[in-house]
């Protein structure tokens, strides 16, 4: 079974992308997370299209911790729904992922 996984996370702010950032970090839910500015999203949602500017947040982690990351996430992010998605990490620099291991501790 994958120990590891990447989480996409959209947010509306930068703002609100920090304090996601530095709180999935300091909280040890993730061990890094990329920022990614400038992204539009284009979905649909309570019966309309909807074109938005968001900012993505990739983190990386144990499979283990998701459930707390996404319950954190919900508690602090502003939309009802939030992006939450994970995906396997199927390989990866085993130093890189040791690193996340020391870091995201069971």
């Amino acid at each position: 079974m994958d120990e590891h996984c990447v989480i996409f996370i959209t947010a509306g702010s930068k703002e609100e992308a920090e304090i996601l950032s530095r709180g999935m970090i300091e909280k040890k839910l993730a061990f890094c997370v990329n920022t990614v500015l400038g992204i539009q999203s284009t979905y649909h949602w309570e019966g309309k299209l909807h074109v938005d500017n968001e900012i993505l947040l990739i983190a990386k982690t144990r499979q283990q911790k998701y459930s707390a990351l996404e319950n954190w996430v919900k508690q602090n992010h502003s939309y009802d729904v939030p992006e939450i998605i994970s995906l396997p990490i199927q390989k990866g620099l085993p130093e890189y992922l040791k690193a996340i291991d020391d870091w995201v501790t069971s």
